[in-house]
């Protein structure tokens, strides 16, 4: 017989639940044991349960993995609808000083930045399945990509940065901002210039 519980606990987060979401619903951590035996969870990885009939998010699964990481650079481009290419392996961004390892084993690309910066302007965007994530916001997003753009392919930074020239929600000031505390203003002043 199916947990009622444990059912509206994976309605209410997209099919995927982590044992901090679970106890956070009334969901023991053995009431998820069952659900793994009964067939309606599946493990995706330590501590994070999702069912059968879900698809596997990537993005969402790290996020519940790894709270701190923040999506950023060809990551970000997707979810801000920068650019139409999925990347080969999702970015994230760590603050200095974090065990990227585990990380990189699992096939994602890191970058770390200082924590100052770390925490400024994140926002939360959904994946292309439906579930919320941290990610850079819009300006950071470019800022990031013009100061990686020798890590990153040049025709992806170029086409992003004519996408977001031509978005009506583009926040110019705050991009200057950004680019001044990264150290980047002449470069994207150059990039802006030409496309602007």
């Amino acid at each position: 017989m199916p947990n009622a519980n444990l059912q509206t606990a994976l309605n209410e987060n997209g099919g995927i639940i982590s044992v901090r979401q679970g106890r956070g619903a009334g969901v023991s951590h053995m009431e998820l044991l069952r659900g793994l035996q009964t067939g309606e969870l599946e493990r995706v990885s330590r501590g994070v349960y999702m069912s059968p009939a879900e698809l596997d998010d990537v993005m969402y699964i790290a996020q519940l993995r790894r709270p701190k990481i923040v999506f950023s650079h060809d990551s970000a481009l997707l979810l801000h609808d920068l650019t139409d290419r999925y990347p080969l392996s999702h970015t994230v961004t760590v603050p200095t000083g974090y065990n990227t390892k585990p990380l990189t084993d699992d096939g994602f690309t890191t970058f770390s930045v200082k924590r100052g910066l770390f925490e400024q302007d994140v926002v939360k965007l959904q994946t292309p399945l439906g579930h919320t994530v941290s990610v850079y916001g819009l300006e950071r997003t470019i800022v990031d990509c013009v100061r990686s753009r020798s890590r990153m392919d040049a025709e992806i930074v170029t086409g992003a940065i004519k996408r977001y020239a031509g978005k009506t929600d583009k926040n110019l000031g705050n991009l200057m901002d950004i680019a001044e505390q990264f150290g980047v203003t002449k470069l994207i002043r150059t990039y802006m210039e030409v496309l602007l």
